[in-house]
């Protein structure tokens, strides 16, 4: 049986490297300002980029291409030569949103599969067809389509592949054809440069254009003014009904920009959901609570198992981000025996670890630390903050760029976590 792909975003080299090892099945990504994050596209060069190919080719998992954005008349040149570049680090697909783009990718690589981007706004089986006749393999469905109308899509076109989002940012506007940052700042979203105005609070005015009279409307306290910003999109308590209907290629997470922590963290739930799936134990509510422990706006499940006229509770009106119920406080390096304080760090803390499916830990008690199993979680604590140096700490805080000694080699990205709380305020992004 072929199973349903996992497809995790890869904002830059260590989050490629973390998706794969959290379980994604293969991740996309960008260079340079074709991609539509810009700011995870310079997070990236050739040569870490290249690097994180062969990481991904290496353990069995694929690498597909950002070439989404819009492109000007100026600039056909040089994405000629960014499509022929990027051809020759041998990924597995690019991503491309235009027709123009899309002609002229298969012209210049025709041996790089072409998946059709989301922006493309592909909504039924004519536009499909369209698309699937001039070179694409795959479209990324629009987020507005419903599960009905994909199934009619594969059933008319089954050799064309269909990708579906299940998880992430949602946007205010239609497939992100949005328009309202470059309005207030300049940046295009469909080149790239997002300023996600659509999170912002606003004030809200009535005028009278015959009288020049403009009034403050004043909401009522608890309303709210983020009249604009969208939950986050979450079916991981769906992919049964999802995969049930026989049509779906690839679940895809978004969040190219987002923390490493989110990186592990929704990979590895996403992972656990497909494997509970074709092992007959799929639950439903078992997996909100690990993505729960993130940051986020509060969860919608949208539109692809709901109709958009039978949903009034995509938008979060209160306010553009909350605390997740852990904040992460370390994270282990490639080495497996230091680890990076991303918040603080006080000998005799208890902290939670989050490593990937499949990894073996030994417990040991020892001079520098311990690390315990206690009632199926995993847990560490510091005895001594021995950094790299040698020098011995009392207390670490994330702007200690020291690498502190572990008790034993633990899994590479490896999390530490504790709970959140109310006085933590503003925290390290990780």
């Amino acid at each position: 049986m072929k199973k349903v792909e996992l497809l995790s975003p890869a904002g830059n080299l260590e989050k490629l490297k973390i998706a794969i090892d959290f379980g994604a099945d293969a991740v996309y990504g960008g260079v340079s300002h074709f991609s539509l994050r810009i700011r995870s596209g310079k997070e990236f060069d050739l040569e870490s980029f290249k690097e994180g190919i062969e990481y991904a080719h290496e353990r069995g998992r694929k690498v597909y291409v950002t070439i989404n954005g819009f492109p000007f008349n100026s600039q056909l040149k040089l994405l000629k030569e960014h499509i022929a570049t990027m051809a020759s680090l041998e990924p597995d697909a690019f991503i491309v949103a235009t027709p123009g783009v899309l002609k002229l990718a298969h012209q210049i690589a025709p041996q790089i599969p072409l998946h059709l981007s989301t922006q493309a706004n592909v909504m039924n089986v004519l536009d499909a067809q369209v698309y699937y006749d001039m070179g694409a393999r795959r479209i990324i469905a629009a987020r507005e389509i419903s599960l009905k109308d994909l199934k009619q899509i594969k059933e008319e076109l089954p050799d064309l592949e269909i990708e579906v989002f299940v998880h992430g940012s949602m946007c205010f506007a239609y497939s992100g054809r949005c328009l309202i940052s470059t309005l207030q700042s300049g940046r295009v979203p469909n080149r790239g440069s997002c300023a996600n105005d659509c999170r912002f609070p606003y004030e809200m005015y009535a005028a009278n254009p015959e009288t020049g009279t403009l009034f403050k409307l004043v909401e009522d306290e608890g309303v709210g003014t983020y009249i604009m910003n969208s939950k986050d999109l979450n079916l991981a308590s769906h992919i049964q009904e999802i995969l049930d209907a026989g049509c779906i290629d690839s679940l895809k997470i978004e969040g190219r920009t987002k923390a490493p922590y989110y990186a592990a963290i929704t990979a590895k739930v996403y992972r656990r959901a497909i494997e509970d799936y074709y092992a007959g134990k799929f639950d439903g509510e078992r997996y909100q609570k690990e993505l729960n422990t993130m940051q986020n706006r509060g969860f919608t499940d949208a539109y692809l198992i709901n109709r958009p006229f039978e949903k009034n509770d995509t938008q979060n009106l209160d306010y553009s981000m909350m605390m997740g119920t852990h904040q992460v406080s370390g994270i282990v390096d490639e080495s497996g025996e230091y680890f990076e304080c991303k918040y603080k760090t006080f000998p005799n803390d208890t902290m939670e670890l989050v490593f990937p499916e499949g990894s073996i830990l030994e417990p040991i008690d020892n001079e520098i630390g311990k690390v315990w199993e206690e009632n199926g979680e995993w847990h560490i604590s510091f005895k001594q903050l021995l950094a790299e140096n040698g020098k011995v700490w009392d207390q670490v805080h994330s702007g200690n760029l020291n690498r502190f000694k572990l008790p034993c080699i633990l899994p590479h990205f490896t999390f530490f976590r504790i709970p959140a709380t109310e006085d933590m305020g503003t925290v390290t992004k990780c």
